[in-house]
């Protein structure tokens, strides 16, 4: 895409642009794959390390733009931190855009404009134009083509007829069983599947009952307050397409550029994911499928309210010898750092709408268990004996992080402001956070200059 000058400061950061499909964009104003011009940037200016940022769900591309914005800048003002990385420290900052917000605005800016767009307010709409204007919107998230129209189309009519439906009619049922084949839905994999097929399989009358059951599941797991009644299976199957998207943005086209980076530099490469984003960041230390290692590990890794399986990276997977499926990270030691992990009860987004998503219904958690289904955000990374509780710190302590080890950072006391129903989901730049991510980056074998 471009680079971005983050406001107040002198300070650059390069933003690579993904589409729908995975693959990388080329309609912006520079012209051609960015992320060649960052290869050859990364072999002639020899940055020391180079730091890789992703957004989550509901992500377009001035939400992605602010948040990189914020959370770098952030870093930048903790010079105590930054003069800790050693006397040599040249950083390179990229940002990831990939397409993860429903109806949001994706249309490439022009370098100096990153103005955001959002889709109309069509909640509750049921009469012309406005729900004829929300099946379009529809048809173009799930893609369009002859079976996602014909699908859709009897999805919405079902609504249209019954706005109030307590069950789902066998018509709207076959046409979400004509969808999910359309788009290749694959849920209820079990939690050791990859992120976009754990959990339960598609349930539309399972989906409007859970709207009973909760206030607006949507507000995390679908991208607005209109997939309501029999449109309440659209939520999964929207959530199951935006985990698939970062998990096909991570093996694929990021994993790749990773290891162009590091074929032509020696620079330690930090991965820093939000929500989603840890998928997509996992994703590229894991590789396709777990199968291509990277020349060298990576050198640490923060994972900030994640929005996937807790037992992802576990060697076990609940009360299974069945291991996660990220557990090579951890036992090829994929990261040579640390890999710190946060967790916030404030965070209703990964802490009620996330299980409510992925298994439809809530399930109950007693105090000394830990969940079938449930985020990294809520509980950390679990299944593994290399992982250990710690308490968020003010920007002045030393956490004493170590390699080859994960840390479930409890951040509830500073990862706290809320903002509508997703709560602090989104509450990731404060300075405590920030010095955490230095922390980190600082643990890898090679990172110790000073």
């Amino acid at each position: 895409m471009s680079y971005r000058t983050i406001p107040g400061t002198s300070v650059k950061y390069a933003l690579i642009g993904f589409d729908k499909d995975g693959k990388e964009r080329t309609d912006d104003a520079v012209g051609g794959r960015f992320s060649e011009r960052l290869i050859e940037q990364a072999h002639a200016d020899k940055p020391t390390d180079i730091f890789l940022f992703s957004h989550g769900w509901k992500g377009d591309v001035g939400a992605a733009v602010d948040q990189y914005d914020r959370w770098i800048g952030a870093m930048l003002k903790l010079e105590a931190d930054r003069a800790a990385m050693g006397a040599d420290f040249s950083p390179l900052f990229i940002g990831l855009h990939w397409p993860s917000l429903p109806w949001g605005e994706e249309k490439l800016p022009a370098a100096a404009d990153f103005a955001a767009g959002a889709a109309p307010d069509l909640a509750d709409a049921v009469a012309a134009p406005e729900f004829e204007e929300l099946y379009q919107y529809t048809v173009e998230h799930f893609g369009d083509g002859p079976q996602v129209r014909e699908a859709l189309r009897v999805i919405f009519d079902a609504q249209k007829d019954d706005p109030g439906a307590l069950e789902v009619p066998a018509e709207a049922l076959a046409g979400y069983q004509q969808l999910a084949d359309a788009i290749g839905f694959s849920s209820g994999g079990g939690a050791d599947a990859p992120p976009d097929a754990e959990g339960a399989p598609l349930d539309p009358d399972e989906a409007v009952r859970a709207d009973r059951a909760a206030s607006s599941t949507a507000s995390f797991a679908g991208g607005g307050g209109f997939f309501k009644g029999i449109l309440g299976g659209l939520r999964q199957l929207s959530f199951w397409k935006m985990k698939k998207r970062a998990r096909t943005v991570g093996e694929g086209g990021m994993h790749q550029f990773v290891a162009a980076v590091q074929g032509v530099s020696d620079a330690q490469v930090h991965l820093m994911g939000h929500s989603f984003g840890c998928i997509v960041m996992s994703s590229i230390a894991h590789g396709p499928n777990g199968q291509s290692v990277l020349k060298r590990p990576i050198d640490s890794a923060a994972l900030v309210q994640g929005a996937f399986s807790l037992w992802s990276y576990g060697d076990h997977v609940h009360d299974s010898k069945q291991p996660g499926y990220f557990h090579r990270i951890l036992k090829d030691r994929r990261v040579a750092g640390a890999i710190v992990t946060t967790q916030s009860v404030h965070d209703t987004a990964v802490g009620t709408y996330y299980p409510a998503a992925v298994g439809l219904v809530g399930e109950a958690v007693f105090a000394d268990e830990l969940p079938k289904f449930g985020a990294v955000g809520a509980f950390g990374i679990q299944g593994t004996t290399i992982a250990e509780s710690v308490p968020m710190l003010d920007q002045q302590a030393t956490y004493g992080f170590k390699s080859g080890r994960v840390y479930n950072v409890e951040s509830s006391n500073f990862i706290k402001k809320m903002d509508g129903a997703s709560g602090a989901h989104s509450d990731i730049d404060g300075p405590e956070v920030a010095h955490m991510l230095w922390q980190a980056a600082q643990t890898s074998g090679r990172a110790q200059r000073v």
